[in-house]
């Protein structure tokens, strides 16, 4: 009996303990609770050694394997051991199981494998957890990983050692597979869809992160160093064979004795430390080459003087094209219309003619540089990678960036349709990001950019919309001469010179109010875009600019600097003079007054080295600041100004078509040119009413923006928002110091404020002054 409990135990089925023997009468009640002791023991055996074996050959997942062979080899083995050793001691007679007469007591035999009945229980609820409730295909190695840590918080010391065991061979499972992405850019052949990081075709890198095949105890912003460096690697090894120069993986000896250090169970600060220490390395040696700071910087130029508007000339030009080109289409539409009735469909803006916009607002720009002796690399970048496209009806599911993990933009941004306001449907300014610069750059920044522009570039079109009727000087300014002689003494010309005279009287008593609303919208949009420009995204840029560059760190040490003082001065946008030279980002040639070529504009010599994932995670909290700086997460106050911006569009419309109808008249009255086909002065009466109806709106939609700033300014939710942003600017995202502190956080620092704005446009009452001017008839 004692040999049939002993063999059905190692993993035979034995009748004996598979047999109901609650009805006989040759055994005891306590010998039939040992035997079903046994018997479930037993069961719980053969179990594992089926199903192990299933798992060990047929589970997906190379971590389920690894845990499954370890339950086989080192803990059913151990069970085989104990097994034996039971059976030796009673062979040898051991005193521990053999009493007198040779009489072996079932009790002191089970009692040996009393330990065992929990492991073996715990062992089979495992074996049970990777195989699922389904299929053998239900349970990741991540949630295996997960569940064993778990198990390790036990109070029972045998199921704490066993899943320390396990955990063990289950995280060298998993790092074996980190090792072969972080070390050499590759996915594991062999359980690739078990690992979290997944090919993606849609994705701008090519690789995605999968979040829930995560074991817990990996952080969000290391699993994002981990996906940034394998997919440098595999950028590597596409550019090493293109440029050799770049030059092949190197330092793997190091960087493999970092990992054969780490201890299991892995620690999440250990392990944070680890993938970032390889990262740095990375960083230093090859992506040094791959992808240098001078071209970070030169991109970020970019995006600044053109999406963020910091070269004022390039607004100015794109939007003179942008009205150059729609009024060429109505005209062309007017003088179809009598011969095509379809001439109103000749007015709708073509893909074709957006791009032909930029292409001309290039022309002029260079133009405007042709009279410098160097030549503007940064322009011509500029040409190269800005695309201006209409907007698709139904908007594509955007590209996810390359870190999903980790917050990626701050709160959603408005759907205001500045981007309408250009050609009066809607266009998005882009960038090409070229490679290796998408190392740095995502399209969800690219979009970000996209949106501050429209949002910025429909200000300043406003803006230069109404400044430009006084250049209308035959509207604004008028002085009719008498006739020429000998016709200046007679009567009739007397008659003539006071019918003009009185013409005018009465046109310039009527635009009195035009200008006086005309005059406090450029009041109102000179303070509002001169706060956005200058101390916003200036302010931010000429911070984020010295963290990139080091300057924050010189200016630590005693070098002065300068914040800029203007949006519209690329000198100022740029690199502020140094009382040293050494620390000129960019030394201006002194015997030259034109600005330095890109080559030669950007020195970096005693700047902090910062790899591209660092720089890229101070460039979204940049932008995140930035964004709720520039109130883009506020609908109300969006909302408000964009419909202020359609009123002023009709404003400046309805002027330009009365000046228009009074030339017209005047040629009719004074010349004698009469148009058969219009009713002169019907026009102008209905342009009239129009015109009033109009500036209403304007004067209240200010007061609608101002009253928003002020609610805003007294919210206390959006007030707390504003003033905790530093502290959250990185999103969370964890900045591990390696290397004697060579990282250092991003912190953007506190500018501006909507009490600030709100002081200049409350300054001096200048609403009620326009409207006590427009009510006494003084030009305001």
């Amino acid at each position: 009996m004692l040999h049939e409990i002993l063999l059905s135990l190692s993993g035979h089925p034995s009748p004996l303990l598979q047999n109901d023997h609650a009805g006989s009468t040759a055994l005891s009640a306590p010998e039939r609770n040992l035997l079903r002791s046994a018997g479930q023991l037993s069961e719980i055996h053969c179990n594992l050694i089926s199903y192990t074996a299933q798992v060990s050959a047929t589970h997906p997942s190379a971590i389920c394997r690894a845990v499954s062979t370890a339950i086989t080899s080192t803990h059913l083995a151990a069970f085989q051991r104990k097994i034996l050793e039971v059976e030796d001691g009673i062979l040898r007679k051991d005193a521990g199981l053999v009493g007198a007469y040779n009489i072996v007591p079932l009790t002191a035999v089970m009692g040996e494998f009393s330990g065992w009945t929990r492991t073996m229980q715990w062992l089979w609820d495992v074996v049970q957890f990777m195989l699922g409730q389904d299929s053998v295909s239900t349970r990741r190695g991540s949630e295996l990983i997960n569940k064993l840590r778990s198990e390790m918080q036990t109070g029972y010391a045998d199921i704490e050692d066993a899943s320390t065991s396990l955990v063990k061979v289950a995280e060298t499972a998993w790092l074996k597979q980190v090792s072969a992405w972080i070390l050499y850019g590759r996915i594991p052949n062999f359980g690739g869809d078990d690992f979290f990081i997944q090919r993606d075709k849609e994705n701008e890198q090519g690789y995605k992160l999968e979040p829930a095949l995560l074991p817990s105890f990996v952080s969000a912003s290391t699993a994002s160093s981990m996906l940034f460096i394998g997919t440098s690697l595999n950028r590597v090894r596409t550019r090493s064979v293109a440029d050799p120069s770049i030059g092949t993986l190197a330092h793997l000896s190091s960087q493999l004795q970092e990992l054969s250090s780490l201890k299991f169970p892995l620690n999440t600060a250990a392990f944070s430390r680890t993938i970032i220490s390889i990262r740095m390395t990375l960083s230093r040696t090859i992506l040094q080459k791959l992808l240098p700071l001078e071209k970070v910087i030169e991109m970020l130029h970019l995006l600044r003087d053109f999406l963020l508007l910091g070269r004022g000339e390039f607004a100015m030009a794109l939007t003179q094209q942008a009205d150059e080109r729609i009024r060429g289409r109505w005209r062309r539409a007017d003088n179809l219309a009598y011969e095509q009735r379809s001439g109103v469909g000749n007015v709708v803006v073509k893909e074709g003619e957006v791009t032909a916009v930029l292409a001309r607002t290039f022309a002029a720009l260079g133009s405007m540089q042709s009279q410098h002796a160097e030549e503007d690399e940064e322009l011509e970048l500029a040409r190269d990678l800005l695309r201006l496209n209409l907007s698709k009806s139904k908007t594509a599911t955007p590209k996810k960036p390359a870190a999903v993990v980790v917050q990626d933009m701050p709160t959603s941004i408005v759907t205001t349709p500045f981007r309408n306001l250009l050609f009066s449907v809607p266009v998005d300014m882009t960038i090409q990001i070229p490679s290796p610069l998408d190392l740095f750059l995502t399209t969800s920044d690219v979009q970000t950019y996209t949106m501050i522009n429209s949002y910025l570039l429909s200000i300043r079109r406003a803006h230069l919309r109404l400044t430009d009727l006084w250049k209308v000087t035959s509207l604004r300014r008028h002085h009719p001469a008498p006739p020429r002689p000998p016709f200046n003494g007679t009567r009739g010309g007397r008659e003539t010179t006071r019918t003009l005279r009185e013409r005018w009287s009465a046109r310039s008593a009527y635009m009195r109010s035009a200008w006086t609303t005309s005059s406090a919208g450029i009041f109102f949009l000179a303070e509002t875009e001169a706060y956005l420009q200058v101390e916003v995204v200036g302010g931010l840029w000429g911070d984020f600019h010295s963290w990139l560059t080091g300057r924050s760190e010189l200016s630590k040490q005693g070098s002065s600097s300068r914040p800029p003082t203007s949006a519209n001065n690329r000198a100022n946008n740029r690199a502020e003079q140094s009382d040293n030279d050494d620390y000129d980002v960019w030394p201006q040639n002194k015997d030259q007054a034109s600005r330095p070529s890109t080559s030669s504009r950007i020195i970096l010599p005693k700047s902090p080295h910062r790899d591209p994932q660092t720089l890229s995670t101070a460039h979204r909290a940049y932008l995140r600041v930035l964004i709720r700086r520039l109130l883009l997460t506020q609908a109300s106050f969006t909302e408000t100004l964009y419909n202020l911006l359609i009123h002023i569009d009709h404003l400046v419309a309805f002027i330009h078509r009365l000046h228009g109808i009074w030339t017209s008249m005047d040629l009719e009255m004074d010349e004698g040119v009469v148009d058969a086909f219009s009713n002169l002065d019907a026009e102008e009466a209905d342009l009239k009413a129009n015109i009033r109806h109009v500036e209403d709106k304007v004067k209240k939609g200010i007061e609608e923006v101002v009253g928003v700033l002020r609610s805003l300014s007294m919210d206390s939710a959006f007030m707390a928002e504003m003033e905790d942003e530093q502290g959250g600017a990185a999103g969370g995202e964890e900045m591990v110091v390696v290397d004697g502190g060579d990282e250092e956080r991003y912190v953007p620092k506190r500018i501006g404020g909507v009490d600030r704005l709100l002081m200049k446009l409350d300054f001096g009452g200048w609403f009620d002054v326009g409207r006590a001017a427009e009510g006494c008839g003084d030009e305001f």
